[in-house]
């Protein structure tokens, strides 16, 4: 591949039916492209965790994908409520799921820590009443 690929996604917010798509359609093309095995199942899992975070905490957002030769860039950006305080959000078992949406199995308080743990480069800035964007690297 000699330039870069960009693929973009809209995520519906509280649509538990249709989280996912976007990480699976990432996942299918990734492979049909010939990218390393490892790098697809770590920019798979990370952005899964990325698109549920999206529909349960932020009303939605946008997912863009970039792929270069070198790397799988993910930028998810929403203009949700924010994370007030973000090193306690990166804590392993934290959340602010309501009840609800820990009935159906989310909200385990793994979504963050689990998108730093399988990306290469993990930045996440947000702003209380504005939104978050979190960029995301997999290195191939």
């Amino acid at each position: 591949m000699s330039e870069a690929i960009t693929l973009r996604y809209t995520v519906p917010g509280d649509d538990f039916t249709r989280a996912g798509e976007a990480s699976a359609d990432v996942k299918r093309n990734l492979k049909r492209m010939g990218v390393d095995r490892e790098a697809v199942r770590k920019a798979a899992i990370a952005l899964y965790e990325g698109e549920i975070n999206l529909a349960i905490h932020a009303g939605g957002g946008e997912i863009t994908v970039t792929l270069t030769p070198d790397t799988i860039v993910m930028l998810l950006e929403d203009h949700g409520p924010g994370i007030p305080d973000i090193a306690l959000a990166m804590s392993e078992g934290w959340s602010t799921a309501p009840d609800e949406v820990r009935s159906l199995g989310f909200g385990a308080g793994m979504g963050l820590p689990n998108m730093k743990k399988y990306s290469d480069r993990f930045d996440i800035q947000s702003t209380v009443g504005v939104g978050t964007t979190i960029r995301m690297e997999v290195d191939l």
